[in-house]
């Protein structure tokens, strides 16, 4: 698994109230960039997405494919694009709260916003980035009877805590980076831990399929190619699962399983925070790139006006302009005077090139 940040929280944070200058919902590329763009202008912010590492739809769904039109990088894949943003934002000391996703925004007498997590973590805020790409990922669920009642106790789609995995008999259902990333990272603390997927192929990173068949070779963990069929335990706590492979069913032993069957993308909370929608997508003005609710904005895919390209290029441009109109509300009685960073010596010293 790609390395996700030192700035970032610990699984086990304490709920306590943190506030801040500027809360950004979303750590794809608008969002990182979001970071460096109000850091040049001295606000401060914390990062929250509900995937478990940074890079957004870049790092989760095409990590190694290829893109090609970032400015002056003829060609670079979604994760190497991720890590180049995260090395960029390093001066300005983000945190990053993974694996948790907003779910209620309201406004505080003095002006400020009031975001909770559904973990329970309070922000408050003075300006609010939405930046969470075409909404929040919700994970496809595996077409099982009854995986609801072990939702949230024996089946999980994501790891927030790796403890909750120790000396544990772990089933991962897939064939992605997802799959074979937990594998990989759990497989040392598990009680056992068997890989499951349909066929014998994987789309993850060729080194990381090697690093698998490496474990299951020496007998450190199974490999099963086939798939289930059936959930096996009561009051939320799975026992075993069912297996249909090409010799007949077989048991499982499993007492936390991990289905990794892709994402899909739904507005999610958002929609709830009585901001103008149309067509699930934010209107913007593209002044400032601010939403119906004054110090909101949305950058990015998740937002809309005439002419929109959903380029991440597009995202940069909007991500600057956001900026200056948030600096206007985060210090209401400070003037904003532009510099380039070619020439600015306080600029490049904040970057620390200076």
């Amino acid at each position: 698994m790609s390395d996700t940040n030192p700035l970032q929280a610990g699984d086990d944070e304490t709920g306590a109230l943190i506030e801040t200058d500027a809360l950004i919902i979303g750590a794809g590329p608008c969002g990182l960039f979001a970071v460096f763009e109000l850091g040049l202008l001295d606000i401060k912010s914390h990062v929250v997405d509900i995937l478990d590492k940074v890079g957004g739809q870049c790092a989760e769904l095409y990590p190694e494919k290829p893109i090609y039109d970032i400015p002056a990088l003829p060609v670079v894949t979604g994760q190497e694009l991720t890590d180049r943003l995260m090395e960029q934002i390093k001066p300005f000391g983000p945190t990053f709260h993974l694996g948790q996703r907003i779910d209620a925004l309201s406004r505080e007498t003095d002006g400020r916003f009031r975001l909770t997590t559904d973990r329970g973590q309070v922000f408050v805020a003075k300006v609010v980035v939405i930046a969470a790409g075409g909404g929040s990922f919700t994970p496809k669920r595996p077409p099982l009877e009854g995986i609801e009642a072990y939702e949230g106790a024996s089946v999980f789609y994501s790891v927030r805590r790796m403890k909750d995995f120790a000396d544990q008999d772990v089933l991962i259902v897939g064939g992605g980076d997802s799959a074979l990333d937990w594998t990989l990272n759990l497989q040392p603390i598990a009680r056992s831990l068997t890989l499951l997927h349909r066929r014998d192929d994987f789309r993850g990173a060729p080194h990381s399929v090697d690093k698998m068949r490496a474990l299951v070779a020496s007998g450190a963990m199974r490999l099963l190619i086939g798939q289930a069929t059936a959930l096996h335990g009561a009051d939320g706590r799975l026992e075993r699962v069912t297996v249909k492979t090409k010799e007949g069913e077989e048991q499982v032993a499993c007492t936390r399983m991990l289905p990794f069957f892709g994402l899909t993308m739904k507005l999610g909370p958002v929609a709830d925070w009585g901001l103008n929608l149309e067509e699930n997508l934010i209107p913007v003005d593209t002044e400032k790139f601010e939403t119906s609710v004054p110090g909101i904005f949305a950058i990015g895919d998740i937002n809309a006006y005439p002419g929109k390209l959903k380029l991440i290029l597009s995202g940069f441009h909007e991500a600057a302009l956001m900026s200056q109109a948030a600096h206007r509300i985060v210090y209401p009685d400070k003037k904003l005077l532009f510099q380039y960073t070619t020439s600015s010596s306080s600029l490049q010293k904040k970057l620390g090139v200076r």
